[in-house]
């Protein structure tokens, strides 16, 4: 066989290989949509098949980040009071570094500061917590730089445990705080104004690129976002998504700059609809699920300026069961998954008309927080006992409930990461490794 041939069947391997392996490097993975194109993805398995497992000093949403051989978990240590930054060998488990990052636990019993999920690349991870702590680190655990985002630009100024994940896209680390613009039960700066902002990092020194504040013309509770911004590109323009403070918005990714609003969802103005889902855009629609169980709704992408109600391709009919209050919507296989916890149930939605292709309930009483992910023709989704439902995305039926939580696990709340043909999975006392070996 000539050199020339025997290169070239060697290259086409080594692409194969790499298509193949995803990196789940974001809290969304590789596509910021919950999706992964990876191929022979599990739907059976048990905590005792499972490649291996790793207890974790306490509980956490952040999902578990992996790149390459290794996996990182932030992680609060409830007996120190103290918020941790943990890598895993992706081959056993075993922890290869601990690193104490910041000292404070939670504000409230319903979460803590260790919600936000690591972001890494080929050099580096972040780690990012509620209290206002941001550290990089190599990914042999040495610290490359720290600070707090609280002492720069304010105490945070929100009324639950604030989780925000950073965002790395186009060589600059992004992070997102969307607050109230008043103190609240204590919280919040008395020495200059309360601003929410989307704020832009040199990943290498950590330094400030740029801040931009972002307005709202919201009421009390309703400033206040837990979501994460997502990068999105239709027709050429690549933007910035960001919900909360009663508007979706789109912001150039290189200044911060404000592209277009849309903001007619709450013309009551009630002022109890804090955010939790992030955008979520695909087939020329951007997705904002309103709070509290009202409707999801889609606007046109590629807007520009002030948007009015002719921006909204569709509204759904939550009464259907097509809204979400917590969970960020899938989009995969062409289609939106929105995860309904409130009615415990999940539907395959037409990003052209809204309409669902199917609805499943889920059986039993534990209620679903977790972000889903698809992947093979499946749909991962885990409820707050730890129980994991393998959904067939083209049917819309259960292919398999695998109990991975400990009896005493509740409100468990971490998405799945996929990486390499492998499941990673983050319960309230452990994470696992499950799928080939």
């Amino acid at each position: 066989m000539k050199l020339s041939r025997c290169f070239g069947i060697l290259v086409a391997v080594l692409l194969g290989c790499s298509a193949f392996g995803e990196n789940w490097a974001q809290w969304r993975g590789p596509n910021f949509n919950g999706s992964s194109n990876e191929k022979n993805l599990p739907s059976e398995w048990s905590k005792d098949s499972a490649v291996w497992s790793t207890p974790m000093p306490g509980p956490s949403a952040a999902t578990p980040i992996v790149w390459g051989e290794q996996v990182f978990i932030s992680t609060p240590e409830p007996d120190s009071g103290t918020l941790h930054a943990l890598c895993l060998d992706r081959k056993t488990g075993k922890i290869l570094w601990n690193n104490n990052v910041a000292e404070g636990l939670q504000k409230d019993e319903k979460s803590n500061f260790a919600s936000p999920s690591p972001v890494a690349d080929a050099d580096r991870v972040f780690f990012f917590y509620g209290n206002g702590a941001l550290a990089a680190f190599d990914h042999s655990g040495k610290e490359l730089w720290k600070r707090d985002i609280t002492k720069d630009y304010g105490q945070f100024a929100f009324q639950w445990t604030f989780s925000a994940s950073p965002m790395l896209y186009g060589g600059k680390l992004y992070v997102q705080v969307l607050q109230r613009d008043v103190p609240v039960n204590g919280h919040g700066r008395t020495d200059g104004p309360i601003e929410s902002f989307l704020l832009a990092l040199d990943p290498a020194r950590g330094k400030t690129l740029w801040r931009k504040v972002r307005p709202s013309e919201a009421v009390g509770e309703s400033h206040e976002a837990y979501t994460t911004p997502v990068p999105f590109e239709y027709q050429g323009r690549k933007e910035i998504l960001i919900a909360g403070g009663d508007c979706l918005t789109g912001h150039d990714p290189e200044s911060g700059e404000e592209l277009w609003r849309w903001a007619t969802w709450n013309p009551r103005k009630i002022s109890h609809w804090r955010l939790v889902p992030s955008p979520v855009a695909g087939a020329g629609v951007v997705l904002a699920c309103a709070p509290k169980g009202e409707a999801v709704y889609a606007i046109k992408a590629g807007g520009k300026g002030k948007l009015d109600d002719s921006a909204v391709a569709w509204k759904s009919d939550q009464r259907q069961g097509i809204a979400s209050d917590v969970p960020t919507p899938l989009f995969y296989d062409g289609d939106f998954f929105i995860l309904c916890e409130g009615r415990k149930c999940i539907s395959r939605v037409d990003p052209a008309t809204g309409k669902a292709k199917w609805t499943l309930t889920f059986p039993g009483t534990r209620k679903f927080e977790a972000s889903p992910t698809g992947g093979d023709g499946k749909i991962y989704v885990m409820n707050f006992g730890g129980d994991v439902l393998v959904v067939d995305a083209a049917k819309g039926s259960v292919l398999n409930t695998i109990p991975m939580g400990d009896a005493d696990d509740d409100m468990t709340r971490s998405a799945i990461s996929v990486s390499d043909g492998q499941l990673f999975i983050r319960t309230n006392h452990k994470v696992y490794c499950v799928g080939r070996k």
